[in-house]
C-alpha cells in the first residue's frame, strides 16, 4: 500500500501568500546534486538569524513526525524552478503541501520527486489557514482530503504523478521497472 493511501497527519500553516522557492530553500544551499541533508537548508533564513543562531519561528521546533503536510499560502512555490525546493521539503519531514495555488513548475517538481502537491479549493484552504493543526487524512488513490471538524474536498493531480507517487516510484524508477520490456521490444525491432 502507497504512504498516500489514507495519509493521515497534522497540519503545519505557513500563511503567507507568495513563499518562492528562494524562500524554500535560498540559492547559496544549492551546490549540491545530492537530496541528503538539504532538509537543513529548508526555510533556512526563516529558523535562523545571521549568526546562524536559531530565531523564533515554529519551524524550529517543529515536530515533523507529527506535522507532515504543509498548508501554505496562496501562490507557493512561485519563482525560479529548482528540484532542491521539494527535496528540502521532504528531507526537513514534509509529505504534502497544500495551498489554494501553486506555481505550475513546482508542482511538477514535487509531484516528481515525491511530495505531494494539493491545490485546494478556496474555502477548504481558507479553514485549514485558520486551523493550525487540523488532523488531515489523504487519500491519493480517491483524490480526496478529508478534514477532522472542516471541509473534506476532492483534488487534482496529473496521472502520471499520481501513478508514480502511489507506486513510490519517479519518472526513472518507472522506466527502469520495465527494462526488460524495453530491451525485448528493442530486439525486436532490430
Amino acid at each position: 500500500m502507497s504512504e498516500f493511501e489514507n495519509f493521515q497527519s497534522r497540519a503545519f500553516v505557513l500563511p503567507q501568500e507568495d513563499i518562492d522557492t528562494d524562500q524554500i530553500i535560498p540559492a547559496r544551499f544549492l551546490t549540491t546534486t545530492s537530496r541528503a541533508g538539504l532538509g537543513a537548508f529548508a526555510f533556512h533564513d526563516w529558523r535562523f538569524d545571521r549568526q546562524g543562531q536559531p530565531t523564533a519561528h515554529p519551524l524550529v521546533s517543529l515536530d515533523t513526525s507529527s506535522f507532515q503536510i504543509l498548508v501554505g499560502g496562496r501562490n507557493f512555490g512561485c519563482g525560479s524552478s529548482r528540484e532542491h525546493a521539494p527535496w528540502a521539503l521532504l528531507d526537513f519531514g514534509f509529505k504534502a503541501v497544500i495551498s489554494s495555488e501553486i506555481a505550475d513548475i513546482f508542482r511538477s517538481n514535487a509531484a516528481r520527486n515525491g511530495l505531494l502537491p494539493i491545490v485546494a479549493p478556496a474555502e477548504a484552504h481558507a479553514w485549514l489557514l485558520h486551523n493550525p493543526g487540523a488532523a488531515v487524512t489523504i487519500d491519493l488513490a480517491g483524490q480526496s482530503v478529508q478534514v477532522e471538524g472542516g471541509p473534506s474536498f476532492s483534488f487534482d493531480i496529473e496521472p502520471f504523478a499520481r501513478h508514480c507517487l502511489l507506486e513510490g516510484t519517479d519518472p526513472l524508477g518507472f522506466l527502469l521497472a520495465r527494462r526488460a520490456a524495453i530491451q525485448a521490444h528493442e530486439a525486436r525491432m532490430t
